[in-house]
């Protein structure tokens, strides 16, 4: 009982780190492309790995992992529960004449609790894109 609770008070997540998401060469190029022309991520510092990819940052914080894959390693996306992933960001009329410049389609969500506009859209690889903006 004691060690049950010294570990639940001091473990805790703290925050997200990155995710990563895995592709043949060929759509991996299109992904980092996609994240840094279109969602505004820069390609950073990637230490040296056994299979290729790059790390994307937001700021000084590699965000998004892209890991190079086989065809036959990627998970097919009807056997995964991942919808999206969320970027806080500003500039929100900027990122919508870019998107819509670009060809991106996009849905827009207001939640007025959080005082927040939303961007949703997909990704080359049909991954979910959330950009989120203060609602001023």
């Amino acid at each position: 009982m004691l060690i049950r609770l010294l570990t639940a008070n001091t473990m805790k997540i703290i925050e997200l780190d990155h995710y990563n998401l895995r592709a043949p060469r060929e759509l991996l190029e299109r992904l980092r492309l996609f994240y840094t022309e279109t969602v505004g991520l820069s390609v950073g510092y990637r230490p040296r790995f056994q299979k290729f990819g790059y790390w994307l940052y937001a700021g000084d914080h590699a965000v998004l992992h892209l890991s190079e894959s086989s065809q036959d390693n990627v998970m097919p996306t009807d056997q995964t529960s991942f919808n999206h992933a969320a970027f806080n960001c500003s500039g929100l009329e900027e990122f919508q004449q870019r998107l819509s410049k670009l060809g991106v389609e996009y849905s827009t969500a207001r939640v007025p609790e959080l005082k927040r506009v939303q961007l949703f859209f997909s990704d080359p690889a049909g991954n979910g894109v959330e950009l989120s903006f203060p609602d001023d």
